[in-house]
Protein backbone atom coordinates (compact mmCIF):
# COMPACT_ATOMS: atom_id res chain seq x y z
CA UNK A 1 0.00 0.00 0.00
CA UNK A 2 1.81 3.22 -1.29
CA UNK A 3 1.13 6.30 1.58
CA UNK A 4 0.43 9.40 -0.22
CA UNK A 5 2.13 12.51 1.61
CA UNK A 6 0.70 15.33 2.22
CA UNK A 7 2.24 18.50 0.38
CA UNK A 8 1.27 21.93 2.11
CA UNK A 9 2.11 24.10 -0.63
CA UNK A 10 3.52 27.74 0.16
CA UNK A 11 2.99 30.72 -2.38
CA UNK A 12 4.99 33.77 -3.42
CA UNK A 13 5.23 36.04 -0.33
CA UNK A 14 3.21 33.34 1.59
CA UNK A 15 4.75 31.12 4.54
CA UNK A 16 3.35 28.39 6.67
CA UNK A 17 4.73 25.40 8.78
CA UNK A 18 4.05 21.38 8.95
CA UNK A 19 5.09 18.45 10.83
CA UNK A 20 6.19 15.02 9.67
CA UNK A 21 5.01 13.17 7.64
CA UNK A 22 3.74 16.62 5.80
CA UNK A 23 6.02 17.56 3.08
CA UNK A 24 6.30 21.90 2.51
CA UNK A 25 6.81 23.16 -1.04
CA UNK A 26 7.22 26.75 -2.95
CA UNK A 27 8.03 27.27 -6.64
CA UNK A 28 8.82 30.07 -8.81
CA UNK A 29 11.85 30.89 -6.69
CA UNK A 30 13.57 33.66 -8.75
CA UNK A 31 15.49 36.29 -6.58
CA UNK A 32 13.15 35.43 -3.53
CA UNK A 33 14.57 33.08 -1.03
CA UNK A 34 13.20 29.93 0.32
CA UNK A 35 14.04 30.00 4.11
CA UNK A 36 12.86 26.39 6.11
CA UNK A 37 13.74 26.75 9.77
CA UNK A 38 13.39 23.19 11.37
CA UNK A 39 13.29 21.47 14.68
CA UNK A 40 15.07 18.02 13.81
CA UNK A 41 13.76 15.89 17.12
CA UNK A 42 10.18 17.23 16.39
CA UNK A 43 10.35 16.67 13.29
CA UNK A 44 8.46 20.02 12.91
CA UNK A 45 9.30 22.51 9.88
CA UNK A 46 8.37 26.32 8.60
CA UNK A 47 9.13 27.81 5.33
CA UNK A 48 8.73 31.55 4.14
CA UNK A 49 9.13 32.43 0.61
CA UNK A 50 10.82 35.96 1.21
CA UNK A 51 10.66 38.30 -1.67
CA UNK A 52 12.50 41.62 -0.13
CA UNK A 53 15.17 42.13 2.09
CA UNK A 54 13.48 44.42 4.16
CA UNK A 55 10.08 45.68 5.58
CA UNK A 56 11.01 49.11 5.60
CA UNK A 57 10.51 48.86 1.82
CA UNK A 58 6.90 48.31 2.48
CA UNK A 59 4.44 50.57 0.66
CA UNK A 60 1.26 48.45 1.08
CA UNK A 61 -0.90 49.58 4.14
CA UNK A 62 -1.22 46.08 6.30
CA UNK A 63 2.45 44.60 6.07
CA UNK A 64 2.20 41.28 5.00
CA UNK A 65 5.21 39.63 7.07
CA UNK A 66 5.83 37.00 5.18
CA UNK A 67 7.65 39.24 2.15
CA UNK A 68 10.02 40.37 3.96
CA UNK A 69 13.36 38.90 5.63
CA UNK A 70 13.15 40.95 8.85
CA UNK A 71 9.57 40.03 9.56
CA UNK A 72 9.26 36.91 8.17
CA UNK A 73 12.11 34.86 10.12
CA UNK A 74 10.67 36.11 13.16
CA UNK A 75 7.08 35.12 12.15
CA UNK A 76 8.24 31.30 11.10
CA UNK A 77 9.88 30.99 14.41
CA UNK A 78 6.63 32.17 16.51
CA UNK A 79 4.26 29.60 14.35
CA UNK A 80 6.94 26.90 14.69
CA UNK A 81 7.13 27.68 18.48
CA UNK A 82 3.09 27.36 18.44
CA UNK A 83 3.54 24.13 17.23
CA UNK A 84 6.09 22.78 20.28
CA UNK A 85 9.17 23.21 18.34
CA UNK A 86 12.35 23.58 20.70
CA UNK A 87 14.28 26.69 19.38
CA UNK A 88 17.28 25.62 20.84
CA UNK A 89 17.11 22.70 18.13
CA UNK A 90 16.38 24.77 14.79
CA UNK A 91 18.33 24.24 12.05
CA UNK A 92 17.88 26.47 8.57
CA UNK A 93 18.30 25.95 4.87
CA UNK A 94 18.09 28.12 2.17
CA UNK A 95 17.54 28.00 -1.49
CA UNK A 96 16.99 30.79 -4.11
CA UNK A 97 18.23 34.18 -4.54
CA UNK A 98 18.95 34.24 -8.04
CA UNK A 99 20.06 37.03 -10.22
CA UNK A 100 17.52 36.70 -12.50
CA UNK A 101 18.49 39.49 -14.68
CA UNK A 102 21.58 41.47 -16.02
CA UNK A 103 21.68 45.22 -15.57
CA UNK A 104 24.07 47.81 -16.58
CA UNK A 105 25.51 49.20 -14.19
CA UNK A 106 25.74 48.26 -10.85
CA UNK A 107 23.28 49.44 -8.89
CA UNK A 108 22.33 47.80 -5.06
CA UNK A 109 18.73 47.91 -5.54
CA UNK A 110 19.06 45.66 -8.52
CA UNK A 111 21.00 42.72 -6.80
CA UNK A 112 17.35 41.84 -4.68
CA UNK A 113 18.36 37.94 -5.19
CA UNK A 114 21.78 38.47 -3.13
CA UNK A 115 20.19 41.22 -1.40
CA UNK A 116 17.46 38.52 0.03
CA UNK A 117 20.17 35.92 0.78
CA UNK A 118 22.22 38.47 3.03
CA UNK A 119 18.88 39.67 5.01
CA UNK A 120 17.71 36.23 5.76
CA UNK A 121 21.50 35.48 6.47
CA UNK A 122 21.80 38.49 9.21
CA UNK A 123 18.33 37.58 10.57
CA UNK A 124 18.98 33.60 11.33
CA UNK A 125 22.35 35.00 12.95
CA UNK A 126 20.31 37.61 15.11
CA UNK A 127 18.44 34.08 16.74
CA UNK A 128 21.67 32.12 16.53
CA UNK A 129 20.28 29.62 14.36
CA UNK A 130 22.75 27.77 12.39
CA UNK A 131 22.80 27.34 8.57
CA UNK A 132 23.22 23.56 7.71
CA UNK A 133 22.79 23.67 3.84
CA UNK A 134 22.56 26.51 0.76
CA UNK A 135 21.86 26.63 -2.68
CA UNK A 136 21.37 30.14 -3.73
CA UNK A 137 22.98 32.65 -5.97
CA UNK A 138 23.16 31.63 -10.01
CA UNK A 139 20.26 32.69 -12.22
CA UNK A 140 17.97 30.25 -12.52
CA UNK A 141 14.96 29.51 -10.77
CA UNK A 142 14.08 27.05 -7.99
CA UNK A 143 10.84 25.16 -6.71
CA UNK A 144 12.01 23.64 -3.19
CA UNK A 145 10.66 20.52 -1.17
CA UNK A 146 11.42 19.93 2.72
CA UNK A 147 10.83 16.87 4.23
CA UNK A 148 10.86 17.14 8.19
CA UNK A 149 11.06 13.42 8.98
CA UNK A 150 14.16 13.43 6.80
CA UNK A 151 15.42 17.25 6.99
CA UNK A 152 16.09 16.84 3.52
CA UNK A 153 15.81 19.68 1.11
CA UNK A 154 14.97 18.24 -2.34
CA UNK A 155 15.86 21.34 -5.40
CA UNK A 156 15.04 21.46 -8.57
CA UNK A 157 16.55 23.92 -10.24
CA UNK A 158 15.49 25.23 -14.20
CA UNK A 159 18.23 23.68 -16.63
CA UNK A 160 19.71 22.10 -13.95
CA UNK A 161 17.85 19.06 -12.63
CA UNK A 162 17.02 17.77 -9.36
CA UNK A 163 19.65 18.04 -5.77
CA UNK A 164 18.86 18.04 -2.17
CA UNK A 165 20.88 19.16 0.68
Amino acid sequence: MTSTMEVIKVGIADMNTVKAPQLIRTSGLGSCVGVVIYDDLKKIAGLAHVMLPESSLAREQKLNKAKYADTAITELIDMLLKMGANKSHFRAKLAGGAQMFTFSGSSDLMRIGPRNVEAVKKELARFNIRIISEDTGGSSGRTIEFNPETALLNIRTVHKGTAEI
